[in-house]
């Protein structure tokens, strides 16, 4: 069985749910704790080619530096807002888990295990 990569905040319950849930179904995880280890931009061009979405689709609209930042413009790019989420992490929608080519975000946690079938 290949390693779930994990990309987490242990603060948040929906991500020690998802890492749970995992760990309960026989899955070896990498955890990567990205506040500590904030995805490059590259990185989250792959996440999210791997989710299949759009970069506005991965933010946390509700925290205080979504509007601080000025991210509710419609008129942002891409890269603005790619840019945005590697300057402030805390805007980057969790948990994600990576499995080969495909990605999941957990919310709710038993989303991940779309990644199995």
């Amino acid at each position: 069985m290949s390693q779930v990569t994990l990309y987490h905040n242990s603060r948040c319950s929906k991500s020690r749910q998802t890492l749970a849930l995992l760990e309960e179904q026989g899955h070896s995880v990498a955890v990567v704790e990205y506040l500590k280890t904030v995805p490059t931009r590259e990185e989250l061009q792959q996440i999210i080619a791997k989710l299949g979405i759009q970069p506005r689709d991965l933010l946390r609209n509700k925290e205080e530096e979504y509007q601080q930042a000025g991210l509710n413009d419609a008129s942002l790019s891409d890269d603005q807002i790619i840019n945005a989420m590697v300057a402030y992490p805390k805007l980057i929608e969790r948990p994600i888990a990576i499995y080969g080519d495909k990605a999941r975000i957990g919310r709710p946690p038993e989303q991940v295990l779309e990644l199995f079938k």
